[in-house]
């Protein structure tokens, strides 16, 4: 499982000094615009009204410890600039170019989506059929949340169909791999748990990493075809996305062709980057400007350009909410104007996200090679709405409240918890005055802001916790996305 990392420490002496950038050939206009972008992050909460700080992104990426970063931008409906930023691999230091592959992890979700969509045009599979009807190597098993609604591709795509399984913990690049079958039974060489239903379909929006893997086996059943070649047919091609791929690449080379993950403390990953055989899931590898050429084509397809990748009552359907903030795919925000689809990704060592505005032909693409990058995302994404005049996309402000001491010194000590295998941990620590955050796992390493008597935020990542007073104001556990995570007495 894979959750939001960051970190607050210097990038380690060997990926100091000067970072490389590289551009692909822009007007000069566009030139100035991205050199005032990169110049200008700002963090991702802002507090009690105060003008946000800005920083350099070359400042950003020693703070967060990530060596590598790559940005892409739409205006006026196609790409105004591609940069690269640093090196693919903090010991191999080769610089990002734009052409630098990144895994996209859970984008790799919409990419999927979209030919699953394509082969329903085509009247080969159903959206709204039961999809063992489609199955021949493996079935859904049936229990007592199948009895009488059934998992189908629309309630996959839209993260309804009350499966399981968030995400994936990845495998070495020289372990033993399972097939999807051995996936989906949770048998070895399987590192996950079963996929399985467990709740009933359509009722409720679950994400369900497990739910896109019987997405997957679905499309190769039909078709016959392996899925790394039935998406190029169905999505790189007709989509203009030249550098995707679902295969596994050569680790890093002197070109700088792949981008290695790093840890959060900013050292590559043995092996340079983990496997992820759940290809629908988080196999992607790309580049921001290919995320944009998906997005693009995605909004060609819904104002019904001709040779588009999709129909148009497909691309409508896809960019509509069924429950929660997903429509069949993408993550999906405010309408009009305002409407914007995209998503974001997470591997072990590796940040992604894609955000489009369809009606404004505006949008922008970031990836990033170290595990505490996620809030440097946001921030460039941030800093590109500002220039680029993105509506209703800006930094979260939040309003503190003064920090009891009693509340302090009840939330100080270390707390944690297991979610589908993962260990997480944490612990609450006290500087000064302030509380912060801290957890090598997960890469929070953040200054806390009380924001109620049972709230905070990480000022960092604006992720949120709570947290309910015990005894004598001792706190025993804290929730975080979803997660409670209990005191550790050890």
């Amino acid at each position: 499982m894979r959750h939001v990392v960051f970190a607050l420490a210097l990038l380690a002496s060997t990926a100091c000094g000067p970072v490389p950038i590289v551009d692909e050939p822009v007007a000069h206009r566009e030139l100035d615009r991205s050199t005032k972008v990169v110049a200008s992050l700002v963090p991702v909460v802002q507090r009690n009204g105060a003008s946000a700080q800005r920083f350099r992104i070359d400042d950003r990426m020693r703070y967060y410890r990530t060596p590598g970063v790559s940005v892409a931008v739409v205006d006026g409906g196609k790409i105004a600039w591609a940069r690269g930023f640093g090196v693919v691999d903090r010991d191999e230091p080769a610089p990002i170019t734009p052409s630098t592959l990144f895994q996209a992890a859970s984008i790799s979700k919409v990419v999927t989506a979209t030919a699953t969509l394509r082969l329903a045009e085509t009247k080969k599979i159903s959206l709204d059929r039961d999809v063992n009807e489609y199955l021949t190597s493996w079935k859904v098993p049936d229990g007592e949340f199948t009895t009488t609604e059934k998992v189908t591709l629309r309630r996959i795509l839209s993260h309804t169909a009350g499966t399981n399984l968030h995400g994936f913990l990845g495998y070495g690049r020289y372990d033993a791999l399972p097939t999807v079958p051995e996936i989906l039974d949770g048998k070895p060489p399987a590192n996950s748990a079963p996929v399985r239903v467990t709740a009933v379909p359509g009722t409720a929006f679950t994400y369900s990493g497990g739910g896109t893997m019987i997405e997957e086996l679905v499309l190769t059943d039909v078709t016959g075809k392996p899925f790394p070649e039935l998406m190029r047919e169905l999505v790189f091609v007709p989509a203009g996305m030249r550098e995707s791929t679902f295969e596994v690449p050569r680790a890093p080379t002197a070109s700088g062709r792949v981008s290695s993950a790093h840890d959060v403390f900013g050292a590559p990953l043995r092996g340079r980057f983990l496997v992820h055989p759940e290809l629908a899931a988080a196999g992607l590898w790309s580049t921001p400007s290919d995320l944009l050429a998906w997005a693009m084509a995605i909004a060609d397809a819904r104002e019904g350009k001709p040779l588009a990748v999709l129909s148009p009552a497909s691309a409508k359907a896809m960019l509509t909410p069924v429950k929660g903030p997903l429509g069949l795919g993408p993550v999906i925000r405010g309408d009009g104007a305002f409407l914007r689809f995209g998503h974001a990704g997470w591997n072990e060592g590796a940040h992604s996200e894609v955000v489009y505005f369809p009606e404004l032909g505006k949008g922008a693409a970031v990836m990033v090679n170290g595990a505490a990058g996620r809030p440097m995302v946001r921030e460039i994404l941030y800093a590109i709405a500002a220039e680029y005049g993105w509506p209703g996309f800006a930094p979260e402000s939040i309003e503190t409240v003064e920090l009891d001491a009693r509340i302090r010194d009840g939330l100080v000590g270390p707390y944690g918890a297991t979610v589908e295998g993962a260990v997480i941990e944490l612990r609450v620590r006290l500087e000064g005055e302030k509380l912060f955050v801290d957890s090598n796992k997960l890469g929070l390493r953040s200054e806390l802001a009380l924001v109620s008597r049972s709230s905070f935020v990480a000022l960092d990542s604006g992720d949120a916790f709570s947290f309910a007073e015990g005894l004598e104001g001792r706190v025993d556990a804290i929730e975080w996305g979803g997660i409670v995570l209990s005191r550790n007495n050890r």
